[in-house]
């Protein structure tokens, strides 16, 4: 009877003790998500945010949480309609804190004579650009046998010299006023490469070195340069991707799908951003793992990426 007693009291005192210590740590991480939250809040307040691809997916994610934090965003991408619709959902918050009214300006990344003018019409209505984020791209699903030069020119037109072609039509006011922060949004493709994404992985490539040679010559400017690489995200980036013939490929893959939530991804950028990071990858076991055997078992690398090649055809 004192055994059974005994081992009762030590299980009800072990369950206290548990539950104690569990309470103590929800409330130490209650506590430093509202630190970092104020301190996200305090850098961000007040800033002129562009971000294009703004229409939907990471970047409409995006406009949520710069908009909650205090920024002025303009919202950017072809869609009037679509960013109509962002900004009329991001006015009914009704938040308590202070907010400053979205801007809509439509945005072609492909339309590079036109990028000054766009940029002109942010100043204009915004007198500034204190982070410009190039969110806005397409992707592939194709072989490279399969695919056509139009689709590779395509998105390397977007991906790459949309978002270069606009960062340079900022520069030079940033670079005048000593002050700015340029963050580009790329993809574990542009660490990695796999089979059937070769114009999309191509193009993320070409950010990536982009980013970190802009990076080392603005410094002396006080720029600041972010490059993200998110792994799989659940938007539409592969029902509206290309495929080698150039249609829309119309299918979510499933890895897309079981991806994070837009939501997710744009806090953890947001956070990346406010302070200033150099680079950020946001990605499940398997991408990061992939990162990793490509640099440094790259053999290995190469032999799992043939297989999965075989796979596909």
């Amino acid at each position: 009877m004192n055994l059974h007693s005994n081992a009762v009291g030590s299980l009800t005192w072990y369950l206290k003790y548990v539950g104690v210590t569990l309470t103590i740590g929800l409330t130490m991480c209650k506590f430093f998500d509202c630190i970092v939250r104020k301190k996200r809040r305090a850098a961000l307040q007040g800033k002129v945010v562009v971000i294009t691809g703004a229409s939907s997916g990471i970047g409409e994610a995006l406009a949520h949480v710069f908009y909650d934090n205090g920024s002025k965003v303009v919202l950017a991408a072809r869609r009037i309609a679509e960013l109509e619709r962002v900004k009329q959902d991001l006015i009914n918050k009704k938040l308590s804190t202070p907010t400053l009214e979205p801007v809509v300006v439509e945005l072609d990344l492909a339309d590079f004579e036109n990028l000054e003018q766009f940029v002109q019409k942010v100043y204009d209505q915004c007198d500034q650009i204190d982070i410009l984020i190039n969110n806005g791209g397409v992707s592939h699903r194709g072989s490279i046998l399969h695919t056509k030069i139009e689709v590779d020119r395509k998105i390397m037109a977007v991906n790459y010299f949309g978002a270069v072609s606009l960062t340079k039509a900022c520069l030079s006011r940033m670079v005048e006023k000593k002050s700015g922060h340029i963050v580009f949004i790329s993809s574990v493709q542009g660490l990695i490469a796999i089979p059937d994404r070769s114009a999309y992985a191509a193009s993320k490539h070409a950010m990536q070195a982009f980013g970190d040679c802009l990076r080392a010559e603005v410094h002396q400017h006080n720029i600041s340069v972010t490059m993200i690489s998110p792994g799989y995200i659940k938007t539409a980036i592969s029902l509206n991707a290309y495929t080698g013939s150039g249609d829309a490929h119309g299918v979510m893959d499933v890895s897309t799908a079981a991806g994070f939530t837009p939501e997710y991804a744009a806090t953890k950028m947001t956070d990346a951003i406010a302070n200033k990071q150099n680079e950020l990858i946001i990605s499940q076991f398997l991408p990061s793992l992939a990162v990793t055997l490509r640099h440094s078992m790259p053999s290995l690398y190469f032999w799992i990426m043939a297989r999965r090649a075989n796979k596909t055809t």
